[in-house]
């Protein structure tokens, strides 16, 4: 056989093998609105930057009838290459070959680009659209999940891992995107759940859908899971690569810095009118969140699951931060167990990649209640604490209005560590808010009071010019400056300045104990 029809067969065996399971499965693909794994992957990359690796990965099983059996590409498409000129490593389930289930080959493929992931130092992004294990392979599928899991954990704090939920990832599979940073699930098309409808009806009783028990709604109001939700694969591909522009390709880096040296900041008198005359009267954090970030560019992250805090990114003067904060318009932005794993881990996150955390602060407590209480929400909250106490990135603080309380040392006080605090004079500090205060300190005088309302009143502003003003914190030490609202920007570009080169040595150990 001479070179140049060996070349030719090289060249027809790669065009076999790229088509996946043939013409009428990806037509089925497609009629069901999902794209091909190569799709998805050439949505994913910069044109011409994308390498494909392990095109010809073979099966070893020869039972139940898969003994010379092709399943090209193994079921799985492994690629590295640019995503906005910066180094990517991904793999894509094909599920037109063999629904993209799991067995040796397949899982040894994702582990071999997890692994040059990690060798490289850039982020991984797995598309999971997959049937499960292969059953045929038995224990070798259930071992490739074992090995998959390993690097998850190998990978986690030092190179970003990005999840997309683009099909069926159901059972074992489902714990590969619980263990990544982010998950990013397409409606209709996703699913993830660890028994399906039919098990569970067996076992419980229960008869509910697919979508239903792992749709996007449950995942992301319920379970809290999801991270974002996509319109369609195009759009999860469009959310994945906004959210690695603002990431550091591995834990060594900082993030991408767009600025061009000149700090941009000028009043904001819209920051002015931003907080209601009545303490009573919420308001939408967001307001104050895209008055600060440039161009008003805000990722959050999570937005439907515990929507009583806002966590998410952004830029300051081409910088890359974290944002935390209460969102008053919700449960009056008080903490409940799930807001309070929520601020943990993004938190955690942060300061895994040498991201800064700046946190907005109107917080009235920890949400009381028997239910809270049951469910442990000591153990939850304390993670909060944990997470900030143990962050070493530059942590500013801007306390808006009300900080009452444990809730107000959990929103990154300067107690746990916070490299600036800052209020506006519209801040209430103090141990409980001032009617509670008051109806404990002054019990006995407002039961002889002729005019009880009146006289709780008076006490209540007499509590908060006293107790709750922020200028005590600031007289204390405890509160760095008092600002005016509109020159919240200013403030906070200033403070990302000078803690450029923060640094912070702790105590040698090999992890904390995070409440868990």
């Amino acid at each position: 056989m001479s070179t140049q029809d060996r070349i030719e067969g090289l060249r027809k065996t790669r065009e076999r093998l790229r088509q996946g399971g043939g013409e009428a499965r990806i037509a089925k693909q497609r009629a069901a609105g999902k794209s091909t794994a190569r799709e998805r992957l050439g949505l994913l990359f910069d044109p011409e930057t994308s390498q494909e690796f392990f095109l010809y990965a073979r099966h070893r099983c020869t039972s139940f009838g898969m003994e010379g059996k092709e399943l090209p590409a193994e079921g799985v498409v492994c690629m590295a290459g640019a995503v906005e000129g910066r180094q990517v490593f991904a793999a894509s389930q094909d599920f037109t070959v063999a629904g993209g289930t799991v067995g040796e080959m397949h899982a040894d493929k994702i582990c071999q680009m997890m692994d040059l992931s990690l060798k490289c130092g850039a982020p991984f992004v797995f598309i999971n659209d997959s049937g499960g294990a292969r059953i045929q392979e038995g224990i070798d599928a259930l071992s490739g999940y074992g090995r998959i899991f390993f690097r998850n954990v190998q990978l986690s704090g030092v190179v970003p891992q990005i999840s997309i939920v683009a099909g069926p990832c159901a059972g074992g599979a489902a714990y590969s995107p619980a263990l990544t940073d982010f998950i990013i699930m397409v409606q209709k098309t996703g699913k993830l759940f660890i028994t399906g409808p039919q098990v569970i009806k067996e076992v419980t009783g229960e008869d509910i859908s697919d979508e239903e028990l792992g749709g996007v709604h449950a995942q992301m109001h319920y379970s809290g899971v999801v991270h974002f939700v996509a319109s369609d694969d195009a759009h999860a591909i469009a959310i994945c690569k906004k959210l690695l522009s603002f990431l550091p390709a591995n834990n060594t880096e900082d993030p991408p810095d767009l600025s061009d040296g000149s700090l941009t900041f000028a009043y904001d008198p819209l920051l002015d009118r931003v907080i209601p005359d009545n303490p009573r009267n919420p308001y939408d954090v967001r307001d104050v969140i895209r008055r600060i970030v440039d161009a008003g560019d805000f990722l959050e992250v999570q937005e439907h699951f515990a929507a009583n805090v806002v966590v998410g990114l952004g830029r300051i003067n081409g910088r890359t931060v974290g944002i935390m904060a209460n969102q008053p318009n919700v449960m009056g932005g008080c903490l409940d167990i799930d807001a309070s794993d929520k601020l943990a881990k993004m938190v955690r996150f942060c300061n895994a990649f040498n991201i800064p955390i700046v946190t907005l602060v109107d917080v009235p407590g920890f949400l009381p209640g028997i239910r809270q209480e049951y469910g442990g929400i000591i153990r939850h909250g304390a993670k909060i604490l944990f997470a900030y106490s143990a962050a070493t990135v530059p942590k500013i603080t801007l306390i808006l209005r009300k900080a009452y309380g444990g809730a107000y040392l959990a929103m990154s006080g300067k107690e746990l560590g916070a490299d600036r605090v800052a209020a506006w004079p519209t801040a209430e500090i103090a141990v409980m808010g001032a009617e509670g205060a008051v109806n404990i300190i002054h019990r006995q005088t407002l039961k002889k009071a002729e005019n009880p309302e009146e006289t709780k009143q008076r006490f209540v502003e007499e509590y908060r010019e006293t107790f709750a003003s922020p200028f005590l914190g600031a007289g204390r030490n405890l509160i760095d400056d008092v600002i005016e609202p509109g020159d919240t920007r200013r403030y906070i570009s200033l403070a990302l300045e000078s803690l450029r080169t923060k640094r912070e040595t702790r105590p040698q150990k090999k992890h904390g104990l995070i409440p868990l």
